[in-house]
């Protein structure tokens, strides 16, 4: 049976959510993604401890929260981009990931080396 748009985006939004859950020891409490052209979108929402929340509160720690929560994604790169590339038969190009320490939201963008919508697109028709 060939995917769907709507059941790609939940298989990745599935797996990023066990990523995290064995790479970073928690999972996020929800989790959206939107494959647009070559680009897959992630946004994950209740990423941040209470521990994390409320040293966010003071500047110094927000950065520190922030950069600390970098450096471990980061280091989880590459079981990314093969997650990414099993899931969808293309390869990351490169990869964008950003923390809000305000609402408590990751948003993570994968550039692929295909348009993934316009094939799915296409298969289904």
């Amino acid at each position: 049976m060939m995917k769907t748009k709507g059941m790609m985006e939940a298989e990745v939004s599935r797996a990023l959510t066990q990523w995290e859950r064995d790479f970073l020891g928690r999972g996020s409490v929800d989790v959206k993604t939107d494959i647009v052209r070559n680009m897959i979108v992630v946004m994950l929402k209740g990423v941040l401890t209470p521990a994390e929340k409320l040293l966010a509160a003071e500047k110094d720690g927000m950065l520190s929260v922030k950069r600390n929560r970098s450096e471990l994604v980061e280091t989880g790169a590459g079981q990314l981009y093969q997650l990414i590339g099993d899931l969808t038969g293309k390869q990351v190009v490169s990869f964008f990931t950003d923390i809000s320490t305000r609402s408590g939201e990751r948003v993570m963008v994968f550039m692929l080396d295909g348009n993934l919508e316009n094939e799915l697109m296409t298969k289904k028709a």
